[in-house]
């Protein structure tokens, strides 16, 4: 009998389950992919914060970054540098193995090419290279996606919203300290510039709907080849309900990704220590209904409820902006007090501070247009 069965071995399958094995909970991780950090399906940029909850050493480091330039499509460009490191451009392959390794040095075992086929509340059956296999368990920690098994186990809505993307690695020439945003690239999201290690980029956008043609045209402006190419979703919107008896759903399962960026990391592992303080609470008691499973939701809205609020509310205003306004805010932005704001106040992952400091400037408001800046304030203030 396993106290916690962890599904999912991305970084958040891996800190839920090193963090349970090391309250002393016995903790099996499970991943369906034969290694960990295979397939690829992340951008690789993950904030400075981000990486820090990773809990691992710099070998997956590929470069850092210290600012970002915003690219209209109309003429405007922005840029801001902090001159310190505000991110990391990672192999998330060797980031998602140390991060499993480090589970596993810390107690929890492992099994890989197996997946999750069915759950009952004390038993998780599966199928892999094993066969058909059943562990019991007293809870679960689902860490397995977007699609989670367990959401239509458990009969649960999922986030309400899913994006497609697409990235290339490139051969390229590119400042390795800022970041290039291009929101022309995907109406209702934005494409991206990411230096990577030298002499390479990793190009690519996220979007609703159209995806392919959108980044077809996108690439076609950088007349290179083509040498990786990967393919993801993200899911925009926390899942209405994120526990049930027994079960606690972290990371990309419930929705965590951030709407601002669509990263997942920072938000996910911040889901996953909550959980794992809510299983070993769970199991101490020896109670897993739902009076009990319910903390969990409490301490992860009082941790970053609001900053996901926040962020959903401008993906939905990003929405109905067009690349005009965006040109426009791109123009009025361009002063040294709104810049000296950005890299004092910006934050990849908690972005109430600097939405605060813009929408009380008037030209923002301006161009915002009435609506965005009603209500954002209704949700800050």
């Amino acid at each position: 009998m396993y106290d916690v069965i962890v599904a999912g071995g991305g970084p958040v399958g891996s800190s839920a389950a090193r963090f349970c094995a090391e309250k002393g909970l016995k903790t099996l991780l499970i991943e369906e992919h034969s290694e960990f950090g295979r397939p690829v399906q992340c951008a690789g940029l993950l904030s400075s914060n981000a990486f820090s909850e990773c809990r691992v050493s710099d070998r997956s480091v590929l470069n850092t970054v210290s600012g970002a330039k915003v690219v209209s499509g109309l003429g405007s460009e922005l840029s801001f540098d902090a001159k310190k490191t505000k991110a990391y451009v990672v192999d998330r392959g060797a980031l998602d193995r140390e991060m499993a390794i480090n589970a596993a040095n810390s107690g929890a075992e492992i099994k890989l090419k197996t997946s999750v086929t069915g759950f009952r509340s004390s038993e998780v059956i599966t199928t892999g290279v094993c066969g058909k296999e059943s562990f019991k368990c007293r809870m679960v920690i689902a860490a397995d996606g977007p699609r989670s098994v367990f959401t239509g186990i458990l009969k649960l809505p999922r986030p309400p919203v899913i994006l497609s993307g697409i990235q290339a690695e490139i051969p390229m020439d590119i400042s390795s300290d800022l970041v290039e945003l291009h929101p022309y690239a995907s109406p209702d999201f934005f494409g991206w510039v990411i230096p990577a290690k030298k002499g390479f980029a990793r190009v690519g956008l996220c979007g609703e709907k159209d995806v392919y043609e959108r980044f077809r045209r996108f690439f076609g402006q950088f007349d290179s080849s083509c040498l990786h190419l990967v393919t993801g979703t993200i899911p925009l919107g926390v899942m209405p309900k994120t526990y049930a008896a027994n079960v606690l759903f972290c990371g990309d399962a419930g929705g965590f990704a951030k709407p601002t960026s669509g990263g997942g990391v920072y938000t996910g592992i911040r889901t996953a220590l909550h959980a794992s303080e809510v299983a070993l609470k769970c199991c101490n008691s020896n109670r897993f209904d739902t009076s009990m499973t319910s903390e969990y939701e409490k301490r992860w809205k009082a941790d970053i409820g609001r900053e996901l609020k926040t962020g959903m509310a401008l993906y939905n205003i990003r929405k109905r902006i067009s690349d005009t306004q965006i040109d426009n805010l791109l123009r009025c932005m361009d002063t040294p007090e709104v810049l000296d704001d950005i890299i004092k106040y910006g934050d990849m992952d908690r972005p109430q501070k600097i939405v605060r400091k813009m929408i009380l400037k008037p030209q923002i408001v301006k161009n915002l247009g009435k609506f965005a800046a009603a209500e954002l304030k209704n949700l800050i203030f």
